[in-house]
């Protein structure tokens, strides 16, 4: 399994979550976050914004879905300037429900 970490622009979360969603992948967790990219935050004037709002939405897929998954995020979230946002994805060795405690893998 793969966990995929998406951080978006925050007005592209709803869209993003909705491919995901038509995609089949409806499990998800979305999350405010502010940080700041290569961009080094955003300049308006003699006004830098240091950290801005973003949205971290969290998935875990099977291996063989991760791709799809991934190119669903950067179609959805794409406007073609800086700061449209992250994906990382990484293995997941282990899941466990926390009502049952049973192992998912």
């Amino acid at each position: 399994m793969k966990m995929i970490r998406a951080i978006v622009r925050p007005e592209a979360a709803d869209i993003v979550s909705e491919g995901l969603a038509e995609a089949g992948f409806y499990s998800m967790t979305k999350m405010p976050v502010f940080g700041r990219g290569k961009q080094k935050g955003l300049t308006v004037g003699s006004l830098h914004y240091d950290e801005l709002p973003k949205v971290l939405i969290i998935i875990v897929v099977e291996d063989e879905a991760a791709d799809e998954a991934v190119k669903i995020i950067q179609f959805k979230a794409y406007t073609g300037n800086e700061g449209d946002g992250k994906i990382f994805t990484s293995p997941v060795e282990k899941v466990f429900t926390v009502r049952t405690g049973s192992n998912e893998l």
